[in-house]
């Protein structure tokens, strides 16, 4: 069997006096540095200035210069001035990289001052400005490429578009009908009492109708889509963010805008008129329920009077708005998507942003449609 190499042996650093001159002697490296606390406690430095011959260091690490730099710093805070001599220019070069590296990471972080209210209401400001100008960039984009595939279907994904109606509308379908139900039986119930007292049982219909084909179940089914198909564009997005998945599509030449943002615009547009009249359906449903069973307004009394209470421009006019709730609700889920930053924190965040900021969108539509119709003299049609 061949012979092991013979290990050199470590040199314990440390400080030898010649001529009374001091000297750092031996391997100033992990190894050699053991128990140099306790060698150097037993020093006895001369007075004055302080020549530290440094030409007998056989070997230095990045500890061994750390432990010399500590020494100089302690010999400088007692009071003398230290001179190192002789040192080695490789030695000298490490000692100056790791005094640099140790200085830049001592340096305290600077002191941010406390704004005062108004200035910290000019960088808010200057923030949400930013990220309007952001977004109405991204709705310039998302409005080219819609226009560049209504001009041309075949570039039209098609399969993701039906799957994308099918997750929007036909999965939500349940939920929808359950909440708008129940919004009909309130509704019903909290009326009919008072008309009950008045002998005015038949007006439960314009109560119930008019309420929720014009308002109500627009909005309702629009803030229900908001927070359970929005959240889930930026989720998806987002974490299509965060695993590099879209830089991806970029890389092999596909926009991801044609893949990714498209299909879900063009599915909730289609899903959420669909989902509203759906919606309009269920909560007729509940108030007839509760006409009948409180107000002695038959079924049949009742449908019959629903085509002289809605007009066809209250039920054009709560679905028409759905077109935009839907813009918006795809548009803001998708950007704030594109918005991830980081790791799965950013993505929960961007989330709830996504849905706060949908349903407070949608709510701002619909009041400015109310406002519109209501200068226009339009609201009683």
């Amino acid at each position: 069997m061949p012979r092991p190499e013979a290990v050199s042996p470590v040199t314990p650093a440390a400080i030898e006096f010649a001529a009374g001159r001091p000297a750092c002697v031996g391997d100033w490296t992990l190894a050699g540095s053991a128990g140099l606390d306790r060698r150097l406690a037993g020093v006895r430095w001369p007075a004055g200035d302080i020549q530290l011959d440094a030409a007998r260091i056989q070997a230095i690490d990045t500890t061994g210069a750390l432990w010399l730099l500590d020494l100089v710093a302690d010999l400088e805070r007692a009071g003398h001035a230290v001179h190192l001599h002789d040192l080695h220019p490789d030695y000298r070069d490490l000692l100056d990289l790791v005094r640099e590296r140790r200085q830049s990471t001592a340096e305290p972080e600077p002191v941010r001052r406390r704004l005062g209210p108004v200035a910290r209401l000019g960088r808010q400001t200057w923030h949400k400005l930013r990220r309007a100008q952001r977004f109405l960039a991204f709705l310039g984009e998302a409005t080219v490429a819609l226009g560049y595939a209504l001009l041309r279907p075949d570039r039209i994904r098609w399969r993701p578009l039906v799957a994308n109606i099918e997750r929007a509308g036909l999965n939500a379908m349940p939920i929808v009908g359950l909440l708008s139900f129940l919004i009909g039986v309130v509704i019903a119930y909290q009326g009919g009492n008072q008309l009950r007292s008045y002998g005015a049982n038949i007006f439960i219909v314009e109560l119930v109708t008019l309420t929720m084909v014009r308002e109500l179940a627009p909005l309702m089914t629009a803030i229900i889509v908001a927070g359970r198909t929005g959240s889930a564009y930026t989720a998806q997005i987002g974490t299509m963010q965060v695993t590099e998945e879209i830089d991806a599509l970029r890389i092999i030449g596909i926009n991801p805008f044609d893949i990714l943002v498209l299909p879900k615009l063009l599915s909730l547009i289609i899903a959420l008129p669909l989902l509203t009249v759906f919606a309009d359906g269920m909560s007729i449903l509940g108030g007839m329920v509760v006409a009948w069973l409180l107000l002695d307004v038959s079924f049949g009394d009742f449908l019959a009077r629903i085509p002289q209470v809605v007009t066809l421009f209250s039920f054009l006019f709560g679905i028409g708005k759905t077109l935009v709730f839907a813009a918006v609700i795809a548009l803001v889920g998708c950007y704030q998507g594109f918005q991830v930053r980081g790791g799965a924190d950013s993505v929960g965040r961007q989330t709830t942003e996504s849905v706060v900021l949908a349903i407070f969108l949608v709510i701002v539509v619909d009041a400015l449609f109310a406002v519109f119709l209501g200068t226009k003299g339009l609201m009683l049609r």
